[in-house]
């Protein structure tokens, strides 16, 4: 059983030792998350981009391909980009009954006393520190 960061993903970037080598080892390989562990990093970008156009193939394949193309060599961690929160949307949407878009665009509209009194309606109490 191959983990899929501590030895699929390093091994295709840095060590090019074979990790999948049984049907067993196939099961592991998830190419979604593997091809976008890989895009974030620039030199990457056009053998991944090959691989989701032939998403068709056996995930063997998929990992050969990568394990063969892609340079070995020490690359810098990159986070995962997260999606951004705003503060005041879940009280927007709350107040408005509106979907994401809609409180997005509301408020870059509302002023800050508006939206400080929509803050008070919406508040649902609690401790606060």
């Amino acid at each position: 059983m191959a983990d899929l960061f501590k030895e699929i993903v390093p091994s295709i970037l840095q060590t090019k030792k074979r990790c999948i080598e049984t049907e067993d080892d196939e099961k592991d390989y998830n190419a979604y998350v593997v091809n976008r562990a890989l895009s974030y990093h620039i030199d990457c970008v056009p053998y991944v981009n090959e691989i989701n156009m032939l998403h068709f193939l056996d995930k063997k394949l998929q990992y050969d391909y990568l394990l063969n193309s892609i340079r070995p060599m020490k690359r810098k961690f990159q986070a995962w980009q997260k999606a951004e929160s705003v503060k005041d949307l879940e009280c927007v949407k709350e107040y408005f009954g509106y979907s994401d878009a809609k409180a997005k665009e509301a408020l870059s509209i509302l002023t800050k006393e508006q939206l400080s009194y929509i803050r008070k309606i919406t508040d649902k109490g609690g401790v606060s520190k």
